[in-house]
């Protein structure tokens, strides 16, 4: 690249940052609120229909998230989850419905290759790495709480 254009290329980038509109902070930061909050309010009516039947917390705790994961997976089957997501952010991604939603995704996008070569090889393509990271994090957590402070 010669100095002539490599000085051009700046002013076109300075140019371009000068006229680029800033991102909505604020709406999105509302919106990630609203949609994770809506989301954790849907949780706590699961939590507590439960809870009224006469289940233990620990219990109530593991058919809520069940029932979560599962209704993440549904919407984005439906394909109600991807407009949520769009208009929530992380407040739709983070929840354990974004999760849901991050294996259910690809799945849904090669269903047409087969079940074996589409959907079963493709569902944990995006959160694949984010269990083994999940994973591998800790079992090397464990082994140096182990080696630092022995069992307790």
């Amino acid at each position: 690249m010669t100095q002539a254009s490599k000085s051009e290329q700046q002013k076109y980038e300075r140019l371009l940052k000068k006229h680029r509109p800033s991102p909505p902070v604020l709406r999105n930061a509302v919106a990630a609120f609203v949609t994770g909050g809506a989301i954790a309010a849907v949780g706590q009516l699961v939590m507590n229909f439960f809870r009224a039947r006469g289940l233990v917390p620990t219990e109530a705790v593991h058919l809520t998230s069940a029932v979560m994961i599962f209704l993440g997976s549904a919407l984005t089957a439906i394909g109600v989850y991807d407009l949520v997501g769009r208009w929530g952010g992380m407040g739709a991604a983070l929840p354990i419905t974004g999760f849901a939603n991050a294996v259910v995704s690809p799945a849904m996008e090669f269903k047409r290759e087969g079940f074996v070569l589409g959907l079963g090889a493709k569902m944990f393509a995006v959160a694949g790495p984010v269990i083994v990271f999940g994973v591998v994090t800790s079992f090397v957590a464990s082994l140096l709480r182990l080696l630092l402070w022995g069992v307790r």
